[in-house]
This record gives C-alpha cells, structure tokens and sequence, in this order.
C-alpha cells in the first residue's frame, strides 16, 4: 500500500509519537516533513528520525497529501493564519488539536476537508486507539488517508464529532489515569514489603495483562471482574473498600472534568480566532 505524505506541524509529544509510529509503520523519512518553532528542536528530531524540518509551516505542507496539525490548541489560530491560502484542494487537514471543531479550520481555510482527531500516547508503542470525525468538506478520500495514517500507531472509531470531548476525555486522557492507578499501586505493594523493582514488575504486568484480557477475550469488565472476586475473599475486601469511598463516582467526575476542559479549549480557541 502506498503512503500518503504528511507535513507534520507541531512535533511535542503527540506529534512526535504519530511520527515515531509512522516510521516504524515503513513510512520513509522522505514521506514526512516536521514543523517546529524552534531550531534546536528540529534538530534534534532530525538526528532521531531522519526527517527534514522547517520553521515555516507553508514549506512544511507543500505538496503534502496530509497536513497533521498537533500543536496545543492556543496555537491553531496561529498556524491558521500562517497557512491560509497555501492549502491545496487535494490536501486532508488531520487535526489533533483537542476541542477544536473543524468548523474553526474551516472558516479559515475555506472548503478544505478537515477530518478532527483524538488520538492517545499509546500510539508511540503502536497501541494508540484514535476517535476521528469528519468536517463538511471531508469525504470518503479524507476520512480513507486519516484512517490509514492513524491505523499506523493503533486502532480507529469513526465518530460523530461532538462525541470527540468525551474521546478526549475518556481515551486522548485516559492513559494519565492508568499511569495514577500504577502509581498507587505501586506505593501500596512497596508500603506491603515488596522491593521498588518488584512492585513496579507485578503492577505493570498486572495493567498489561488486565488490558490484553478485555481486548481479547470479548469479555466486559464487569464480567471480568465478577470471575475474580471470589464471596469473602481478598479482591471482594478490596471492592468493598474502592466502592465505600466512591471510586466508580470519582472516575465519572475525573472524565466529566477532561470533557468540560476540551470543550473550554475549543471556545478559547475559538476567541484566539477573532
């Protein structure tokens, strides 16, 4: 299959773990062009990855089949204004940008089709799971080229895009909340006597091979759950503590939380527009 081009503007850490994923993915260096603010920045990327890079945005699109946006989402009025007018009618906008509606690009660029993404970290290690959403102008060729540069570092939903606050919040935020649990868990097993190594061994194990039995068995977690928590044994102690002091309440809180924060990105993204 070929692959598509993609300028690259913005290479922090979601940038940088879709670049990293598309070259282990058997993307050429030649296929992506990396956009930076800073000299040293690019620099260092193109000693790690081999791919070229530019300080100005419009160099970085040119002749580019995607452009991938992956700055904060302050900055995307700014990169708006730099590229207005220089994109193509055949180019895709793959947005990254959390909260910011297509409808912002849009009004910028004209009738480009945009296709907004969430991705997660995950994506660095090729595990990343992606909700992407479609603007007005967006067809099946523009959804086609951001599956497949996407499907490089992990899977892919095909959503409407007001449900992409709650992939933000859920998947683009969810893997801080599996590093927090790690993190807990960890001190606990070290407060229990395990040596630091150990701890960390066991819990990030435990996490992995949690994870890998919902993805692969086809079951639900409350199904998983059920088969190990045994009446009166150590993980029903263990449920009985987590859901006495609200577990499962603070969860949905945190979640709602990250939804409201993309959503208040996008408006404040909407007003740097103005």
């Amino acid at each position: 299959m070929t692959h598509p081009t993609a300028g690259i503007i913005g290479v922090g850490a979601m940038g940088e773990a879709l670049l990293a994923g598309l070259l282990r993915a058997s993307w050429e260096p030649s296929d992506l062009f990396m956009g930076v603010r800073r000299e040293d920045r690019g620099e260092e990327l193109a000693d790690r990855y081999g791919c070229s890079f530019s300080l100005d945005p419009v160099e970085v699109i040119d002749g580019k089949a995607v452009i991938v946006v992956a700055v904060k989402p302050s900055s995307v009025p700014r990169v708006l204004q730099r590229i207005a007018g220089s994109v193509e009618s055949g180019q895709t906008i793959l947005s990254l940008a959390a909260g910011v509606s297509t409808a912002l690009y849009e009004r910028r660029l004209g009738d480009v089709p945009v296709v907004r993404a969430m991705p997660n970290t995950p994506a660095l290690v090729g595990e990343g799971i992606t909700g992407i959403a479609p603007g007005r102008y967006a067809g099946d060729r523009s959804m086609a080229l951001a599956d497949q540069i996407l499907r490089a570092v992990g899977d892919v939903v095909r959503l409407e895009e007001h449900h992409l606050d709650a992939v933000t919040a859920v998947s683009g935020t969810g893997p801080a909340y599996v590093f927090l649990l790690a993190e807990a868990l960890t001190e606990a097993a070290i407060r229990e006597g395990l040596s630091r190594s150990a701890a960390e061994k066991m819990v990030n194990q435990t996490i992995r091979g949690a994870g890998s039995l919902l993805v692969e068995t086809g079951k639900g977690p409350f199904e998983l759950r059920a088969q190990v928590t045994s009446p009166g044994g150590t993980t029903a102690a263990a449920m009985h503590v987590l859901e006495g002091r609200g577990f499962r309440a603070l969860v949905e809180d945190a979640v709602a939380a990250a939804a409201r924060r993309s959503r208040e990105l996008g408006e404040s993204a909407q007003q740097g527009e103005q």
